[in-house]
């Protein structure tokens, strides 16, 4: 039996920023990240801010753990085209601003970018992605690796280690059968619920936590316009996704009136040849 919780996104925004609740996000990062992770502060970002009209269709929170190594996790509800360029700037943005004017390069933080998307951003055919910095020989293909010096100075084993790292969840591509631990947490974000048998590090916190049941009444109140939002922002993707159908249908339909070919319509309005022979079908036209 699953558990009904109130959604991670906001969560985030209301409740994990306070200590008490910290070992939600460690267990998370910790399932994500194959390590133990432990918060040593929640640092300012653009997601703390609020506006009257705020609707959390994007929620980011900053996280430093014990070994000074920075976390940005954000959740993005709505479709973006430039999200991958918004993920740079964001870490570089935190780079910059975690490390004081005159220090050595050496003393750059390391970045680790969790971003948990609710819409399909690229392509691929799975849910969680990794993206890290490798350099390669193009004629060895040997990958550069740190010299011993570098590793003592550095702290680390690999010239990866020392650029930040992605992470992409694609909740919607998500089957919601988990496999493993990470699975589990991927799960909750999918649906705010957790099962009975998970075990995953920091959702029977989260069970207990993140009931709706024992909010606070403010928090109840705004939880369910948070809710009301989200739903009204559904229906109006879901309407403009309409009216863009119906607009493409009708450029194919004139299109094939006038005597286009189906491999031209197909073309010119991003519809499959089959797409277009039956709607040539239904206009009685053997195209």
């Amino acid at each position: 039996m699953a558990k009904k919780l109130v959604r991670f996104d906001w969560a985030m925004k209301r409740l994990l920023r306070n200590k008490a609740n910290f070992d939600i996000l460690e267990g998370f990062l910790s399932e994500l990240l194959h390590e133990d992770f432990k918060i040593k502060q929640i640092l300012e970002s653009e997601g703390n801010k609020e506006t009257e009209d705020d609707k959390f269709n994007r929620v980011d929170i900053l996280v430093e753990n014990n070994k000074g190594e920075l976390v940005i996790v954000e959740i993005q509800n709505t479709r973006e085209a430039d999200y991958f360029q918004r993920m740079l700037y964001g870490t570089a943005k935190v780079i910059v601003e975690h490390i004081a004017e005159g220090l050595p390069y050496s003393k750059v933080k390391k970045v680790y970018s969790v971003n948990i998307v609710y819409f399909d951003l690229g392509q691929g055919d799975d849910y969680v992605y990794h993206g890290a910095t490798t350099f390669v020989g193009i004629h060895s293909n040997h990958e550069l690796e740190l010299s011993e010096k570098q590793k003592e100075l550095f702290k680390k084993t690999s010239v990866s280690e020392l650029y930040p790292e992605y992470y992409v969840i694609k909740t919607n591509r998500f089957n919601e059968i988990a496999k493993d631990t990470l699975d589990e947490w991927i799960y909750f974000l999918k649906t705010a619920e957790i099962k009975d048998e998970f075990t995953a590090k920091g959702l029977k916190a989260a069970s207990q936590k993140l009931d709706i049941l024992k909010l606070e009444p403010a928090d109840r109140k705004e939880y369910d316009r948070y809710l009301e939002a989200q739903r009204s922002d559904a229906s109006f993707v879901e309407t403009v996704q309409l009216e863009i159908s119906s607009a493409i249908r009708e450029v194919a339909e004139n299109a094939l009136v006038e005597g286009a070919s189906a491999e031209f319509v197909a073309k010119i309005t991003g519809l499959t040849i089959e797409e277009v022979k039956s709607i040539a079908e239904s206009l009685n036209l053997n195209k």
